[in-house]
């Protein structure tokens, strides 16, 4: 049976996992982005530090601005993974569009608005990244435009050569990709970001990255794909 999805709809997907110093940034970027018909489905990989707690209080304080949108908490009783609790969301997320969003980055207030625009105006493409900032925690004004995200026709031939050039933070796709084809396995660790879009691309999906830069990456010595991220971005 086809899973029924909210017309117009952006799931919001955050995973964390003891992002407690960074999360209230990147809340902060999704509440205000101009594209307002989104949902937040945030789930925390059993965090051991006050990540949730700070997200509860967050809730509160905003309470009024978030009369018209659904906020999901869903707590993990155990660390599972990246692939595991993002599959976790991916799974809860009832809109027609979804996107990603890493807890210790933020979005440009625009970024929903124009992907969403994007995806409206080209039907025959099913996910669609952008560019971004990248910044260094301790320095967050001292931000370098990546470059080593490609566009068109370049995006699928990089894949195809065992490259990597879409920035899983940034994504936004229509939520029937993921019905077909299903989310990251916990088979590849550090680069599950890399097998989504892989699959994608061998499921046939067209995929396209705005050249604007609408993500903030934050640098730090604890993020997950720091080895990873470092070894892409000397490539550009």
């Amino acid at each position: 049976m086809e899973t029924e999805r909210e017309s117009g709809l952006v799931s919001v997907v955050i995973t964390n996992y003891n992002r407690g110093d960074y999360v209230l940034e990147c809340l902060n970027s999704i509440l205000s982005q101009t594209y307002q018909k989104w949902e937040m489905i945030f789930i925390d990989d059993a965090s051991t530090d006050d990540s949730v707690a700070i997200v509860y209080e967050w809730l509160q304080r905003n309470e009024a601005s978030l009369r018209d949108h659904q906020v999901v908490i869903q707590q993990l009783p155990r660390n599972i993974g990246f692939a595991g609790a993002i599959n976790m969301g991916f799974y809860l997320a009832k809109g027609e569009y979804i996107a990603v969003q890493d807890s210790d980055d933020y979005s440009h207030p625009l970024r929903l608005e124009r992907q969403v625009t994007f995806l409206q105006e080209h039907p025959e493409v099913e996910l669609v990244g952008t560019n971004y900032y990248a910044f260094p925690s301790e320095t967050p004004n001292k931000r370098e435009l990546s470059t080593w995200i490609k566009y068109g026709d370049d995006i699928r031939k990089v894949y195809g050569a065992g490259g990597h050039c879409v920035c899983h933070g940034t994504i936004l796709f229509r939520g029937r990709l993921f019905d077909q084809i299903g989310g990251p396995t916990r088979r590849i660790n550090g680069a599950e970001d890399y097998e989504f879009i892989a699959k994608s691309l061998n499921a046939r999906a067209n995929i396209e990255n705005l050249p604007e830069a609408l993500y903030y990456y934050r640098l730090h010595a604890h993020q997950r794909s720091t080895k990873y991220y470092r070894r892409k971005e000397s490539k550009g």
